[in-house]
């Protein structure tokens, strides 16, 4: 089974000129395809493979370079403007290509040298520099046709060297290109049934694959547990081992406890990889079968290693929420699972977290292993896992299913902080938002979100919203 890794993320890209200006103003095709192999270069060193197209300078190499974007499978496709060129040189490409396409009108330089280029004397040669520097030219003629024939179109404006801004903006459509890739190879474990009565968090499977790719698995609750059966005592030491190199496990928690949740952990790793799983959404109540019982009772410290390690894992079956947190993880921000806890009025703070699984990768330390006498609204009792999200930038992720049936991503940036927390055996957090938390969580709410969301570092809004652009989908920011 073709592991999702197989399908690397493919970015396209071509430069634009006229082919009726090579002969006039001689050096300024060689000029044009250095810029080119710049950009080139700089698309390399971003995660993805280039397929360079080329300088296409007529119509007629157009339809080539359609052709070749077709069969390179690309994900994206770049536009680097090098100077004026016709529409009918870009339309035939973009069409073939039928991917998003992200026009690149970066200067050379940030100005003409105005006294030097006034110096050269020669009309042609002055002609022929400033055909160098004239990118915006064609971008108006470019969005017109685009326009008129539907094809959505983004614009990154600024500089080919030196210019910050540009190129973050640039790597962020390649990061947002890079995880649309990693959603639509996804392969979702379904497994158990839903949290019953938790209205919100009910989806239509068919409408996520719909809108992110990928494929639902369903999973039976018994392989997991005839998985657990026939792991063996060996694999049950080891993994007891890399618990203590992983968590902070205090003397209360007991050794039977530690190996019967070895034993799951073993049998999920062994899941995930029978089934080419990139995450899991998972539930089960119980219904007098001890050996399932068993297996979901003591599952949170191999769902925490799975997370951990890029396969997050979602309880109380929140299949939207499991791809909220494939969506951070694959951006690299993590992605734990999350839930409003509490407001602390005098911090100005929410606390959030959720029971089960945590992402111990963005932990604030060691994540603490606690032995727990009820888990609280399902079945069991045992370990679990207590850890705060690492202190500093924070984005919190939603993955929102509308009135009318339809998906949109729901985002707000903030910090976690250090302060008191709840020590119940959970995931635990503090966030400050910069519109207060009164304000934060009566916006965020009103979105409609389902009770949970993904908490990830760093602040990556832009670049989900730049997700949300690729997959067609509305992106709704908080803060």
């Amino acid at each position: 089974m073709a592991r999702p890794e197989s399908y690397p993320t493919r970015a396209g890209l071509f430069g634009i000129g006229l082919d009726a200006y090579w002969p006039q103003f001689p050096g300024l095709e060689e000029r044009l395809r250095g810029y080119l192999a710049q950009v080139a270069a700089r698309l390399s060193a971003m995660q993805v493979e280039v397929v360079d197209l080329g300088l296409v300078d007529s119509p007629q190499k157009a339809v080539e370079a359609g052709h070749r974007a077709r069969q390179g499978d690309i994900d994206i496709l770049f536009l680097y403007v090098t100077t004026y060129a016709l529409s009918a040189t870009v339309l035939p490409v973009v069409r073939r290509a039928r991917v998003p396409v992200i026009v690149l009108n970066l200067s050379p330089a940030p100005a003409i040298d105005y006294a030097a280029f006034n110096r050269m004397g020669d009309r042609a040669r002055m002609t022929g520099e400033w055909l160098a520097y004239c990118q915006a030219c064609p971008v108006p003629e470019l969005a017109n046709v685009f326009q008129r024939c539907g094809i959505p179109f983004r614009q990154v404006t600024g500089m080919l060297d030196g210019d910050a801004a540009a190129w973050e903006e640039i790597a962020a459509w390649t990061a947002a290109a890079r995880v649309a890739n990693v959603m639509e190879h996804n392969r979702l474990g379904v497994m158990g049934h839903y949290y019953g009565g938790m209205l919100d968090i009910y989806t239509d499977l068919t409408r996520q694959c719909a809108v992110f790719g990928g494929h639902m698995e369903m999973i039976e609750v018994d392989e997991l547990a005839a998985l657990r059966a026939a792991v063996d005592d060996a694999a049950i030491a080891a993994r007891v081992s890399r618990f203590y190199e992983v968590f902070d496990i205090g003397a209360e928690c007991p050794a039977a406890e530690l190996e019967r949740a070895a034993r799951t952990s073993v049998a999920l790793d062994l899941l995930a990889e029978a089934h080419a799983l990139g995450s899991l959404a998972y539930f089960h109540g119980g219904a007098g079968s001890p050996a399932n019982e068993d297996a979901i009772g003591s599952i949170i410290l191999g769902n925490s290693l799975l997370t951990a390690r890029g396969i997050p894992v979602a309880g109380e079956m929140e299949i939207k929420n499991a791809q909220a947190m494939k969506i951070m993880d694959a951006f690299g921000a993590g992605g734990s699972f999350t839930e409003f806890y509490g407001m602390d009025y005098g911090d100005d703070i929410v606390l959030m977290g959720h029971d089960g699984p945590g992402h111990i990768a963005i932990a604030e330390g060691r994540a603490r292993v606690r032995p727990l006498g009820v888990y609280h609204g399902k079945i069991g009792r045992g370990l679990s896992v207590e850890m705060s999200v690492r202190h500093g930038p924070v984005t919190l992720l939603s993955v929102v299913e509308t009135a009318g049936g339809g998906l949109k991503l729901l985002v707000a940036e903030g910090e976690s902080v250090a302060g008191p927390i709840l020590e119940i055996g959970n995931t635990n957090s503090r966030y400050r938002f910069p519109i207060g938390a009164r304000r934060f969580v009566g916006e965020w709410s009103g979105h409609g979100p389902a009770h949970h969301c993904a908490a990830g570092t760093g602040h990556i809004a832009d670049r989900i919203a730049k997700l949300a652009d690729l997959l067609g989908i509305g992106c709704a920011r908080v803060c």
